[in-house]
């Protein structure tokens, strides 16, 4: 259960090797005791992540998830939540790509988007009815600033997440009846083994941060926040730039 001030005592991780996911761990760890459900593909990651879970004092647990096989989402699923509630679940997978390839690629763009927003309306659908039956719990979605007004630079993965973000806003209106509360976290550019390489965007911010304003949001039952904040405004502001106009920014 999720006590009083918002501490969770279960916390599901869907893309259990994810930067971000586990630094959200790790901060609801910082309060107490947790039992971390780590779901990802069997690799030489999910063992370090599950390492990195155990030396900071959680409770692990292993569940095989892949993305791409939908058809095994509701074992997965299930024997993520058999034998225990989940108070928190994470969806934090994803695919990022090269932005160029991305749209030149037909195998790649349909594994992009299979993975961004498919897989991920799959893993909501299940994890939203579990919750709704317990009559509890909370959901952090991890979408992007990208998919607020999809760019030309990596519009592949934008509308990927433009459809991730939909989703979740809507499946958080759903399940506002029955006691579950649904968080969307829009990140811009994060500094995670996905970006290692890459040019650093205005606002680039750590894992720990983006954990730190997830997990407050979350506690405070917040339906939408943005990483760094002042994207919100940013983004607000790029919404209406005229598309001639847009077109022409260098983003």
């Amino acid at each position: 259960m999720i006590d009083a001030v918002g501490n969770p005592k279960s916390i599901l991780l869907l893309g259990g090797t994810s930067d971000i996911a586990l630094a959200i761990a790790e901060q609801y760890l910082a309060a107490g005791p947790v039992r971390v459900v780590l779901a990802a593909r069997p690799s030489d990651r999910r063992e370090a992540a599950a390492s990195r879970m155990r030396h900071a004092g959680a409770t692990v647990v292993l569940v095989d998830f892949d993305a791409l096989d939908a058809s095994s989402h509701e074992k997965s699923i299930d024997e993520a939540f058999s034998g225990n509630d989940i108070d928190v679940a994470v969806v934090a997978f994803g695919l990022l790509g090269d932005a160029e390839e991305m749209w030149q690629d037909q195998v790649k763009a349909v594994e992009l988007a299979t993975v961004n927003y498919t897989a991920a309306v799959s893993a909501g659908v299940l994890i939203g009815d579990k919750l709704k039956a317990q009559g509890y719990g909370r959901i952090i979605a991890l979408s992007s600033v990208a998919g607020e007004r999809v760019r030309r630079s990596n519009f592949v993965y934008g509308s990927s997440k433009a459809g991730f973000d939909g989703f979740y806003l809507g499946l958080g209106e759903a399940l506002r009846p029955f006691g579950v509360r649904v968080t969307v976290v829009r990140p811009g550019m994060v500094r995670t083994k996905m970006t290692d390489g890459m040019d650093e965007a205005p606002m680039t911010i750590t894992a720990d941060e983006v954990a730190r304003i997830a997990v407050n949001a979350s506690r405070k039952g917040k339906e939408l926040v943005w990483a760094p904040a002042p994207y919100r405004f940013v983004m607000s502001a790029l919404r209406h730039v005229p598309r001639p106009l847009f077109r022409k920014l260098p983003i």
